[in-house]
């Protein structure tokens, strides 16, 4: 009997441990979940009011196998949210089929974030911009019978909701909303719509109401939020984009709304031939404790916290492969030094005294004619100070509280208790951290490449055909970059300099007259049209021209971009305007066709030695990866301009040839995700438009050192 009554006993004890951690397990849950509204002081998250960090790191622009690593940064550095995109031309490429695996696996990205502990915050758009071809729209709604972009217009409302609602179901099938007691604490419709909006005229504003009602109709149980639309609609919450919200920000449009900040930059996207501006970690902590102080502020995302890759033809026109580079963390997910540890030391400072900035009530005091303090003080007699030197020049020695406080010049100093300084935004700790690029197999050997010519396209060889220039982007449906347009032109006598002139609304030309390459023009991100001319010998007879017109990245911004056009607009030839002539038109390269990027197309086409003789071509090697598990990319220092895959993946365009002012290319170094890399015989696969040479081609691997 005594043994039964301790087996009872002990069965019983057992019992309640697992009554009690299976109740812990749920106030772990609840922590993340729970319902979530808000008030005119924060975000509440099941009845508490929170502070919130965020940063953005889009899924498609890295792999499953870095997500782990880059959330897990993200937490380190003091962030208790990611914020990313929903990629609809992604997801939907062609109407009604839907991918979401790989880099597609929303899903699993949004688990990854939640078992790490972490909030969500869930940017729909549909549209997005982002420096994403096409603004994230899939092409198909190009030609859609009567569509608007972005207005109110009943074709694109249709498709818009359909897409918002499936990914809105999908999120609730996975629980993964804060109000089933997943992740995602707002929800954002819409991307910058004010920026456009004049543009649509009486279109507009209805579409503004029409989106918000819409969204908030799926009741999802958590906020929906729109960025820079000062009207957004009740209840949804208008929010700020831009470098220096604290200043610029208009307030929210209600009493009952909060202070959010879903953009702020912490770079300026990178576009071919610019110089890349970094911003300093100094200026975006100073603003987001403005943000803090001045506005109340209670979400601050940063765009982006890791930037990561455009992989294949993601980029829109002009952008680079490489995205937000000089992030917190850089594009290989590795910590960048000052900035992430600068602002997690900001972090630090504004959690120790965020319960007084939610709760307390806030005073100004001026401590001069560029100084101020922003003052919280509790219930209970809790005490946060923020004081503000907006001097750009000078450094101020200020009174507050019966002492003197040093605070340098454009700077804040943070008081979490109104005594002692915890942080100061520009007194810097973290060193510098500085990238290493090591080669790890040089490819230098010509016994190690082979090469296969891209076939210049004729007239007599094509088989789409017009007796006008075709615009662009509605003849690929962005199935490609290129588009040969081809005509056939009778000269009556020999001629050994005739003027061709061709008109482009952009961005690459590459002109051939009877096989021959005869030059070649491109524009610019500002100004992406271009005019090619050059004098040519034509024999009597019949002329084969050749004209390869080339995209780099679809638009991604502004009104109708439905009406947006490419490619050639005029066309002549001594005094003869082709325009209106009978053309013929290729859609992309006999290379794409073939898949020579792949094992099975590169297996089936007849390569042969490496000769270097001429332009437009495709290039082969092989490579074993890197041993270890630093990150890896490709060298194309020694390229021009074109695609490279790995292993049928391609990693995005390059354009070294593309200069800046300073006179370097503005991208040499491309990513090669590990989950790319078998550990030997990595096919590597290049298509080279112009005269570069793949013997200067290096695979490296990246590290980091402390300057």
């Amino acid at each position: 009997m005594a043994q039964l009554m301790h087996n009872l006993r002990e069965r019983e004890m057992v019992g309640w441990v697992l009554v009690l951690w299976l109740g812990m397990a749920v106030v772990a849950a609840a922590a993340l979940g729970g319902q979530v509204r808000y008030d005119g002081r924060s975000i509440i998250v099941d009845g508490h009011r929170k502070l919130i960090f965020s940063g953005s790191i889009h899924y498609p622009r890295s792999t499953p196998h870095m997500w782990p690593s880059l959330i897990s940064k993200a937490k380190q550095g003091g962030l208790h949210a990611i914020d990313t995109y929903v990629f609809w031309n992604l997801h939907e490429p062609q109407q009604g089929q839907y991918y979401f695996s790989g880099r597609r696996d929303i899903v699993r990205f949004m688990k990854e974030v939640h078992s790490q502990g972490l909030y969500v915050c869930l940017r729909i758009g549909p549209f997005i911009e982002a420096e994403w071809s096409y603004g994230g729209l899939p092409f198909w709604l190009h030609d859609v019978p009567g569509i608007v972009f972005r207005s109110d217009n009943e074709p694109f409302k249709i498709h818009m909701q359909n897409f918002t609602t499936k990914i809105v179901n999908m999120m609730k099938s996975e629980k993964l909303f804060a109000s089933q007691g997943g992740p995602i604490i707002l929800s954002q419709i819409e991307n910058e719509y004010q920026n456009v909006e004049k543009g649509f005229g009486d279109k507009g504003p209805p579409y503004v109401r029409w989106a918000a009602e819409m969204a908030v109709g799926l009741k999802t149980g958590v906020p929906w939020v729109m960025c820079k639309q000062d009207d957004a609609p009740d209840p949804v919450i208008n929010a700020c984009n831009g470098l220096r919200c604290g200043e610029t920000f208009v307030g929210p449009n209600s009493p009952n709304k909060p202070a959010i900040w879903t953009e702020n930059w912490t770079h300026f996207y990178d576009v071919y031939g610019n110089i890349t501006k970094v911003r300093a970690a100094e200026d975006i902590a100073y603003h987001v404790a403005l943000f803090i102080a001045k506005m109340n502020g209670a979400y601050i995302n940063y765009y982006m916290y890791h930037g990561g890759t455009n992989f294949g033809r993601n980029a829109s026109a002009f952008s680079l492969t490489s995205y937000y580079d000089p992030a917190p963390l850089d594009e290989y997910g590795l910590i960048r030094q000052p900035k992430w540890g600068h602002l997690k030391e900001l972090h630090e400072a504004i959690d120790r005294c965020s319960n007084t900035l939610l709760y307390g009530t806030k005073t100004n005091l001026s401590l001069g004619p560029w100084q101020q303090a922003y003052v919280y003080k509790g219930e209970r007699n809790e005490c946060a100070a923020f004081l503000v030197n907006a001097n750009g020049a000078n450094a101020a020695a200020v009174r507050f509280q019966n002492q003197t406080y040093n605070i340098p010049r454009k700077s804040i100093s943070i008081l979490p208790d109104c005594k002692t300084e915890a942080f100061n935004t520009a007194k810097v700790s973290s060193k510098e951290s500085r990238r290493k690029m090591a080669a790890a197999v040089e490819l230098a050997s010509v016994e190690m490449w082979q090469e296969l010519d891209e076939v210049v396209a004729v007239f007599d060889e094509t088989s789409l055909r017009s007796n006008r220039l075709l615009e662009q982007m509605n003849t690929t449906k962005d199935t490609s970059d290129y588009l040969w347009y081809t005509a056939s032109y009778e000269q009556s006598e020999e001629s050994q300099s005739t003027k061709i002139s061709v008109n482009s609304g952009g961005h690459v030309l590459r002109a051939f007259v009877n096989g021959e390459f005869i030059g070649s023009e491109h524009g610019t991100y500002r100004n992406q049209s271009l005019v090619l001319e050059k004098n040519v010998s034509l024999k009597r007879g019949m002329n084969n021209i050749s004209l390869l017109s080339i995209m780099v990245g679809l638009p991604d911004s502004g009104a109708h971009m439905e009406l947006r056009t490419s490619g050639l607009e005029k066309v002549r030839i001594g005094e003869t305007d082709l325009s209106n002539h009978p053309w013929g038109y290729q859609v992309g390269l006999k290379g794409e066709k073939m898949q020579l990027y792949t094992e099975e197309g590169s297996r089936k086409a007849k390569w042969r030695k490496l000769s270097l003789a001429s332009r437009l071509k495709w290039y082969k090697s092989k490579f074993d990866a890197p041993k270890g598990n630093d990150p890896v990319a490709l060298n194309l220092a020694s390229m021009g301009k074109g695609e490279a895959w790995i292993n049928g993946e391609s990693i995005g365009r390059y354009w070294i040839s593309f200069l800046t002012p300073l006179a370097t290319p503005s991208q040499i170094q491309f990513h090669i995700p590990r989950s790319f890399l078998k550990p030997r015989d990595n096919l590597l696969v290049l298509f080279e438009e112009e005269w570069g040479s793949p013997l200067g081609i290096s695979v490296d691997t990246v590290s980091v050192t402390m300057a």
